[in-house]
């Protein structure tokens, strides 16, 4: 009676032990089920790995400068453009087409002269040096000669007179700034300065290659 006792606890604990095991294995391959999905699982192709990679990467361009009007530049938006995401492109000098209003005396007939061309609402100017001393206003100055000229119609059109266009060399070494992520308050400011520097163009859109 002892025994046939003991032969039936040791059955139901083996039978125990063995239900325990099964509910163990049909849980583990239950997780296993929930957590791997390969039909979930798509591979990129390395172009669309390197396209996802450009869509953040975005920056604003602004030159060329030669060196001192660089640091100039660099001064009036360092508030605004964080110094880790600034650099600097060198680029090859070249020459661009140059709209103003030719020689004049002083400064201050400059200054005149621009302020009547703001009375009719003309924008994108300034007053800048002109060769042996005098001044003039700049009206623009351009890549290419047509662009240049058809700036100068335009201008003509709207009864400025006296508009010329002229090579301007860009002698010695210059620059771009580079800023990545610009925020839309430092490119508003770089716009609002562009009058400032004649010649420098402003770019938003793809990062320049590293040189």
């Amino acid at each position: 009676m002892r025994a046939a006792v003991l032969l039936l606890l040791i059955a139901n604990l083996a039978l125990f032990a063995y239900a325990r095991l099964d509910r163990a294995a049909q849980s583990e391959a239950g997780r296993l089920r929930e957590q791997v999905e390969p039909e979930r699982i798509k591979l990129l192709s390395p172009q669309q790995v390197a396209a996802l990679g450009r869509t953040k990467i975005v920056c604003a361009e602004w030159g060329p400068f030669a060196e001192a009007d660089r640091l100039r530049a660099q001064a009036e938006i360092e508030s605004l453009a964080p110094a880790r995401l600034v650099s600097q492109r060198a680029v090859s000098p070249d020459t661009a087409y140059w709209v103003n209003l030719g020689a004049m005396p002083s400064r201050a007939a400059a200054d005149r002269r621009a302020g009547e061309l703001r009375a009719q609402s003309i924008s994108d100017l300034s007053v800048v040096d002109y060769p042996r001393g005098a001044f003039t206003v700049s009206l623009g100055v351009f890549r290419t000669e047509g662009a240049a000229n058809a700036r100068a119609e335009t201008l003509a059109a709207r009864g400025v007179t006296g508009a010329q266009v002229e090579p301007r060399g860009q002698a010695g070494a210059q620059s771009t700034i580079v800023v990545r992520d610009a925020p839309e308050a430092l490119v508003a400011r770089m716009k609002e300065l562009q009058p400032q520097f004649a010649g420098a163009d402003l770019r938003v859109g793809a990062c320049p290659p590293a040189s």
